[in-house]
């Protein structure tokens, strides 16, 4: 191909004589030297990524059919492993790391917050099984101001990695109230949107921290079904109970989280704002968080910088997400498609979803056409959730939930084929806490009211010109409830192909 285009350019070169000639060879020649680069990179197109590069580029039209993409990430479920360390990384382990310890491996950190702090920007920190608090055991840590890629799932001693095996979790406690910030781990890097960075390997959860009710299933206050371990969470109105998702913050560049678990959040597992970049979110376990699971929001204006913000979504396992209040009237999403980036969602396992599984509400048809977020939900499935991708309505105010069934008449979707329940062969379903299980399928919302006009409060109100009031209580028969970490670990590999995966 290079020697076909030189031939042509040698000629048009041979007889142009004239100035304007020359100046016209110019440009051909130019543009002849881009086309040349396109083939190469036609011709390449089938090598491996390395594990910072993004999947694919954004698409840069609502028509516009999305490339193909395979089932499986280009570099496997596992970009990291014993044997590919960087030569500059950094170690962590609580077993016999120190706080002065200088981050190798014979003088490893026992803090991921001090190896942050330490490491370079585009640095990679190790971290071998353990539970891990932050500095000082505050029970959170940040990154901020530069790009540090976070592996977990080390043995002791780093000769062998298996995020399910060797288990690196934060899981703060009631000893860390009061000095827990708004996030497991908050991200402010927004510096650098050719910057990438990885977060591998590490499971969230604030199951140990929250307030629950009792369990007891004798009373029905509590919302404690028969056989869970706890009552209804509290809501995060009432301390000690607080809005803390797993990861938050704001981040530009491209950014990948995997092999991870987001567990019993009381504020989102994932919310984080898009800054710019391509973001790839895949083989992750999220089981029973507040509000929605999963929701990325595009900070980018829309009209001037359309299609700069991508994520991938896609071999997540996404069960009992929870609407934001017990009266669960708004909110519990598995995954939302926010305005201002295009989302392409597919290969998941969306179960048990308190409102709908996927969330297409946000319009931004008054943009024109080529500015609008482009949206894909394929090949995905779906059990127990009261819509399965929520829509807004045209007329009365009411969101539409959609099955599984008929995403193809959701016209905002690019590509949408092959969604459907979860096969009745499948022993998915076996693997979840019955008890858990059971009490979701009988959930049950129950108000009482109660009105009494000649109360001495409501005559004392009337006497001063206020208005008379009764009283409403709501009880819920569960409500985000802890779900178990050790049993949400069996979700990795359930179900072949679909939902999260183990590490091959």
């Amino acid at each position: 191909m290079k020697r076909v285009v030189l031939m042509i350019l040698a000629t048009f070169l041979t007889f142009g004589v004239a100035n304007a000639q020359l100046k016209l060879g110019d440009k051909l020649k130019k543009g002849l030297n881009a086309l040349t680069e396109e083939v190469e990179k036609a011709s390449s197109k089938n090598q491996q990524s390395t594990p910072t590069s993004p999947q694919k580029p954004a698409q840069t039209a609502p028509v516009q059919q999305p490339a193909a993409v395979s089932s499986t990430p280009s570099e496997g479920f596992d970009g990291f492993s014993a044997s590919n360390i960087p030569a500059n990384a950094l170690y962590v382990t609580i077993d016999r790391g120190s706080a002065r310890g200088t981050g190798t491996k014979d003088s490893p950190l026992k803090d991921i917050q001090r190896a942050i702090d330490l490491a370079p920007n585009g640095g990679v920190v190790c971290v071998a099984e353990g539970n891990y608090l932050g500095n000082l055991d505050r029970g959170w840590m940040e990154i901020k101001g530069k790009y540090v890629s976070i592996i977990g799932g080390f043995n002791a001693d780093f000769t062998d990695r298996d995020p399910q095996k060797y288990v690196t979790r934060i899981q703060p406690t009631v000893q860390q109230r009061g000095t827990i910030g708004m996030g497991l781990l908050m991200l402010e890097c927004i510096s650098d949107m050719s910057a990438s960075m990885v977060i591998d390997g590490i499971s969230f959860d604030l199951g140990n921290y929250l307030e629950y009710c009792p369990a007891d299933p004798t009373d029905p206050r509590w919302g404690c079904p028969e056989g869970c371990k706890t009552g209804r969470v509290k809501p995060i109105s009432e301390p000690p109970n607080t809005a803390i998702r797993s990861i938050g913050g704001n981040f530009s560049g491209n950014l990948i989280i995997r092999n991870c678990m987001f567990l019993n959040s009381s504020f989102y597992g994932i919310l984080l704002m898009h800054k710019g970049g391509n973001w790839e979110i895949y083989n992750n376990v999220f089981v029973s968080n507040i509000y929605a699971s999963c929701e990325v929001n595009g900070a980018l204006n829309q009209t001037t910088n359309a299609h700069k913000c991508t994520v991938d979504f896609h071999h997540n396992t996404v069960l009992f997400s929870w609407c934001a209040t017990k009266e669960m009237e708004d909110m519990g999403y598995g995954y939302r498609m926010r305005n201002g980036v295009d989302h392409d969602v597919h290969h998941n396992i969306f179960g048990c979803s308190n409102l709908s599984a996927i969330d297409n509400g946000w319009d931004d048809s008054t943009l024109p056409a080529d500015k609008r977020k482009i949206t894909s939900a394929w090949d995905n499935l779906f059990f127990m959730n009261k819509g399965d991708i929520t829509i807004p309505g045209t007329s009365g105010g009411q969101w539409v939930f959609v099955p599984a069934k008929r995403f193809d008449e959701v016209m905002s979707l690019v590509k949408y084929e092959n969604n459907r329940e979860l096969p009745s062969t499948s022993n998915f379903k076996d693997l979840i806490d019955p008890a858990y299980l059971k009490g979701f399928a009988n959930l049950k919302i129950m108000t009482t009211s109660s009105y009494d006009p000649n109360s001495a409060a409501n005559l004392y109100r009337e006497a001063h010109g206020l208005n008379k009031q009764g009283t409403s209580t709501t009880r819920v028969s569960m409500y985000g409830n802890r779900y178990d970490f050790d049993q949400a670990l069996v979700f990795f590999g359930a179900e072949e192909g679909y939902g999260a995966q183990k590490i091959k």
